[in-house]
């Protein structure tokens, strides 16, 4: 009978993950491209652990040191691309996906001694940029699509966990190696494997699916102009304010925010993302998600998610449309945040409540 590791079996998952995402709209963005190359990554570094604990094939080491040594800074990048949005310059990205790797080449060839520590350090120091990126909660992931920013948030909290936590599994293999000659060492190293990269390869998808938008140009964003007064106030706002000048400066932010969810329909577009609601403003996106924290004390995806529940109501109450239609016309892009969302606010689901709406008065006892 022909033994398949388990790791082969995580790659074809992995595999079967990254085909799904890659028949996704080719104009997706750059986040979707660094999404989809990490989860290749990850099925890449699955074959290579199931080569060398499941047929014991030494001559792969290498390639899994180096690799081991990518994923990280890929994650950290694939992630700040969600956090910085179109402002993120890829020049930038070149010294994280490039200096580890050579690093951990020229030790392995050279110096291979503090190899494993190094390799420790990057998992733990990506894993710690990663959770001091997520300080900001959803709101910080800029580019991430309103409607899946909590399911991105989510992801890099469990993409720094799984970083940090595979760092402490080679302190913990190195420690049995020690001490009992590394008798646990290739069951710790398979299994953690095994469940790091599928932690992280859900993760990187879940991201990836949170962050999906259709590029458009300014044109498309504002294609009559219609928001141009409304837009212009909000740049007025000086961003340099005392403590006490904040709630007027909110207030005409909040003011040019519901001028767009209202009269605009902003709440509409599925792909609205953080970044897109701050060019509309012409406002940086962090001084529009501080005016919504501290006027409504919710972050902004709930605020605009807000908007998109009260017209599903309405919907709802005034026509006989599909509860999948209306999802779609009321700006949501998946059922499963619809209904939660819809919950979140009404204490029902959609269907509840349109039927608690058609139903008759009960009659009052005389």
């Amino acid at each position: 009978m022909i033994f398949v590791p388990l790791p082969f079996i995580v790659t074809l998952l992995l595999v079967l993950l990254a085909i799904r995402l890659a028949r996704r709209e080719e104009d997706a963005g750059q986040h979707h491209a660094l999404f989809l190359a990490l989860i290749g990554t990850y099925a890449l570094q699955s074959v290579l652990v199931g080569l060398r604990w499941g047929y014991d094939v030494r001559a792969v080491m290498p390639l899994q040191a180096v690799l081991a040594s990518f994923i990280a800074p890929l994650a950290y990048v694939a992630f700040r691309s969600l956090v910085a949005g179109e402002d993120a310059r890829p020049a930038w990205n070149w010294p994280h996906l490039v200096g580890p790797p050579l690093l951990v080449a020229a030790l392995y060839f050279m110096q291979p001694s503090p190899l494993g520590l190094v390799i420790v350090v990057i998992f733990l120091g990506y894993g710690a940029a990663l959770g001091w990126m997520a300080r900001r909660g959803p709101d910080g992931l800029v580019a991430a699509r309103l409607d899946g920013a909590v399911r991105s948030y989510r992801a890099l909290l469990v993409t720094a966990s799984a970083l940090i936590g595979s760092a402490l599994t080679d302190i913990a293999i190195s420690l049995d190696l020690d001490q009992t000659g590394g008798r646990h060492a290739p069951v710790i190293i398979a299994l953690a494997n095994v469940l790091a990269l599928l932690l992280l390869g859900g993760a990187a998808a879940a991201a990836d699916t949170g962050a999906q938008e259709r590029l458009a140009s300014p044109d498309e964003d504002d294609p009559d102009g219609e928001d141009g007064e409304d837009i212009g106030e909000a740049r007025d706002v000086s961003l340099g304010a005392a403590p006490g000048e904040h709630a007027e400066q909110d207030a005409a932010i909040l003011a040019a925010l519901e001028t767009l969810m209202g009269a605009g329909r902003l709440f509409a577009d599925v792909d609205l993302n953080l970044g897109r609601l701050a060019r509309r403003l012409g406002l940086p996106a962090r001084r529009v998600s501080q005016a919504i924290n501290r006027a409504h004390a919710v972050s902004v995806s709930h605020y605009v998610n807000g908007f998109r529940v009260r017209e599903a109501q309405r919907l709802l109450e005034t026509g006989d449309l599909p509860v999948t239609r209306i999802m779609f016309e009321a700006g949501f892009l998946t059922k499963s945040n619809f209904n939660r969302e819809f919950r979140r606010v009404t204490g029902m689901s959609p269907s509840q409540w349109r039927e608690a709406r058609h139903s008759p008065p009960a009659p009052q006892p005389r």
